[in-house]
């Protein structure tokens, strides 16, 4: 039996970066908070929690941080890996806490454009989930009206006035296929609209090797956080290619039974997922089947 696993399964730079930025602070001795789980992955936050890093749910508990009342060590935030909306930057500086932006650069790029020149006085459209951190945080950026379409029949329900012009841009964890389908129904609907595809390339890339590895496997492992929506989204393009697909946080998680017909099991990770418990799934299968 071959176990194989995705080339691109585990941290992107995003991700990598955010994670790296706290454990740099920690270096310092300082109390070091986050502004919403550093990343979607519970075992990622909980070693930080281990080691002192305090998580801010919400404004409300910000706001109740003053530096005044604050010990010296004590007024560290940092920015988690999906963004804020720009108000939660500016009430941090009201605050006099140290911000230190941890921002996947490529979401801070969504900020900057739907902020710039190019979709001054259009209607912001952003492709994804409404619920997500990144969403919010990019809803957060917009001086104008914004409306969020994650399905084909919200796109199609959506009506405007057809002098009315869009910017659209893409949650960068979004799928690509469906990026371009509710795209195509904006662009049938003849409005004007301006689209920039702001997918994560990392994102593509990854979604594309999940689906290749998939169809070719009898067996097929996605591991990631349960609020990871890049994980859910290659668990859902895995098991459109491969029946027996498992959705799995850690190796606790995996109740497996190989049938002696099983001659390929493929393993992929969303951009949360450590390294470390890339390897212990796949050295268990190796091992023990």
């Amino acid at each position: 039996m071959e176990v194989v696993v995705a080339k691109t399964a585990g941290f992107c730079f995003g991700v990598k970066r955010a994670v790296e930025a706290v454990y740099e602070q920690l270096e310092t001795g300082k109390t070091i908070h986050t502004y919403g789980p550093i990343v979607h992955n519970e075992e990622v936050v909980r070693e930080l929690e281990e080691k002192g890093v305090k998580v801010i749910e919400n404004e409300n508990e910000l706001c109740s941080m003053d530096r005044d009342n604050l010990q010296a060590d004590e007024g560290t935030v940092i920015v988690r890996a999906h963004g804020v909306p720009k108000k939660t930057y500016d009430l941090i500086t009201e605050k006099g806490l140290e911000c230190i932006d941890a921002t996947c650069p490529f979401v801070s790029h969504i900020h900057r454009l739907i902020n710039g020149d190019k979709a001054k006085g259009r209607h912001i459209i952003i492709i994804g989930n409404e619920q997500h951190p990144e969403v919010i945080g990019i809803k957060g950026w917009a001086d104008g009206p914004v409306t969020v379409i994650e399905t084909k029949e919200q796109a199609e329900q959506f009506e405007a006035k057809k002098d009315e012009k869009f910017f659209i841009v893409s949650q960068t964890t979004f799928n690509y296929k469906k990026f371009k389908d509710l795209v195509e129904i904006f662009a049938k609907k003849g409005y004007d609209i301006i689209v920039v595809n702001t997918i994560c390339n990392a994102t593509e890339e990854r979604q594309k090797e999940a689906s290749e590895l998939a169809a070719k496997a009898d067996i097929m492992i996605v591991i990631g956080g349960t609020h990871s929506s890049n994980t859910r989204k290659l668990y859902e393009l895995c098991k459109n290619e491969c029946e027996n697909t498992y959705y799995i946080q850690t190796l606790a998680d995996l109740q497996l039974e190989l049938p002696n017909s099983v001659e390929l099991v493929g393993i992929t990770a969303g951009a949360s997922t450590p390294n470390k418990i890339i390897e212990e799934v796949q050295n268990y299968v190796r091992f023990n089947f």
